[in-house]
């Protein structure tokens, strides 16, 4: 008989995360996720050539159709998906954002972006994708932040290799 091994975790995944609050509400998106609906912050992976500012921005635009401004960097986390055997960095950013023109074309999977003060999103939080939605608001409301220029701005074309 063969011994069952688990593959060997792959690489830390880099995703980015948006943390937008107007008047006591946090901006966030319902989605379908393994056939249920749950709540995350516009959130997604970073993709080839872009600066993690860059990839903010463009993940929540596409999550919600808002405009996104960073104005900071709230944090960076760690976040391991045991039945995927996968690690996950996030960069969490504070920000504002202008509403979207007309009816905005949402990512696939993404219901709708809603609006929603720290007791509902408490009280949802059985539908919570992971425990950073929270962790993020609480480390929002403790005023955490660091200088966006601590990020690298992108990726440097002369350099090479891994």
């Amino acid at each position: 008989m063969t011994p069952v091994t688990t593959p060997p975790p792959e690489r830390p995944r880099i995703t980015v995360a948006s943390i937008i609050e107007e008047n006591g509400r946090f901006l966030l998106v319902e989605e379908e996720r393994n056939g249920r609906l749950v709540l995350n912050q516009p959130a997604g992976h970073l993709e080839h050539g872009e600066s993690l500012i860059e990839a903010a921005i463009r993940e929540t635009h596409e999550e919600t159709g808002w405009q996104f401004t960073p104005e900071s960097l709230l944090g960076m986390y760690q976040n391991e998906s045991t039945s995927l055997n996968l690690t996950y960095i996030r960069f969490a950013f504070r920000g504002t954002a202008t509403a979207p023109v007309g009816t905005p074309q949402l990512d696939e999977g993404i219901v709708r972006a809603v609006w929603m003060t720290l007791e509902e999103i408490r009280a949802e939080h059985a539908r919570l994708r992971n425990p950073l939605v929270l962790r993020c608001i609480q480390d929002w409301l403790n005023g955490q932040s660091y200088p966006l220029d601590w990020l690298p701005q992108g990726s440097d074309p002369s350099l090479t290799g891994p």
